[in-house]
């Protein structure tokens, strides 16, 4: 297999193109899948700074607003209303006699919720 490097010193980065088998690598640093992973990200953290001050994250943020507007549902519901893994909510999806349970925002969620709205709408309004 041969590998040749040639690096491109531009003021505003260094790059390496990689040349593979005939493969010209360098063409995946402008890939838009990795950008759209690099936007989501940024995205994320600028959403999971404003809540924090309330100890819920971005994600628990959603689920918590999920539940409040949806009936009650069973986990595997919920992550397709998400568009997550069911496996991201939790490990555990069966009550202790074996059966699915339904989810739904507890009485303690409900003020967790409306604390940290003000914070969340902040940001949606700074990114809208």
């Amino acid at each position: 297999m041969a590998l040749y490097r040639r690096r491109v010193l531009t003021s505003d980065y260094v790059c390496i193109h990689s040349i593979v088998m005939g493969m010209d690598l360098a063409l995946c640093a402008h890939c838009d899948c990795l950008a759209a992973r690099r936007n989501a990200r940024a995205i994320t953290r600028h959403f999971e700074a404003r809540p924090r001050c309330h100890g819920v994250r971005a994600t628990q943020f959603s689920i918590f607003a999920a539940l409040a507007l949806a009936r009650p549902m069973k986990m595997g519901e919920l992550a397709e209303l998400l568009g997550i893994e069911r496996t991201m909510l939790t490990r555990s999806e069966r009550s202790e006699d074996g059966r699915e349970r339904n989810l739904r925002l507890t009485a303690s969620g409900r003020p967790t919720l409306e604390a940290a709205y003000p914070s969340w709408k902040a940001a949606q309004d700074s990114v809208a």
